[in-house]
């Protein structure tokens, strides 16, 4: 259980799996170290691989064990609840205040989907064999219309 959590709530973690950089900073915007687990309220900016954009966001509940949720920009807020079952650590995750405009559908309902069936796959591979699946070092260009970049 903690390996799973801390590949979500620490910086180290997240970009092991997801992320080509993640940082937090504490309410008081002292910055968190790599393996220093995230706690509610903490800011963070996230970068990810193959991609020029940073997302800005707020860790919105940590509890140092099996939940944590974060904003996730205009795709609204992540929840992450683990829970242990008869196969191992299962990861359920949640999205919800997702805008229900058109574009929104299409781009953030269908889009989250399908990337968050992906990167949760990344996850498991990730953690279960050590290895990765998505593509990392390319431009932009060579990649934005890619699941795994």
């Amino acid at each position: 259980m903690d390996q799973v959590y801390r590949a979500w709530a620490c910086s180290s973690g997240i970009e092991s799996w997801f992320l080509e950089q993640a940082t937090y900073w504490d309410s008081s915007r002292q910055k968190r170290k790599g393996e220093e687990l995230v706690q509610s309220g903490d800011s963070f900016t996230w970068k990810w691989h193959n991609w020029d954009f940073e997302e800005k966001g707020e860790i919105l509940e940590a509890n140092g064990k099996d939940r944590i949720s974060f904003t996730f920009g205009a795709g609204g807020n992540v929840h992450i609840h683990l829970k242990e079952s008869q196969w191992g650590i299962e990861v359920e995750l949640t999205q919800d205040h997702i805008p229900t405009d058109e574009e929104s559908k299409l781009n953030i309902f269908v889009g989250c989907s399908t990337g968050w069936t992906f990167w949760l796959t990344n996850l498991k591979a990730w953690l279960e064999y050590g290895i990765t699946l998505h593509v990392k070092g390319l431009p932009q260009s060579e990649t934005q219309n890619l699941v795994n970049s």
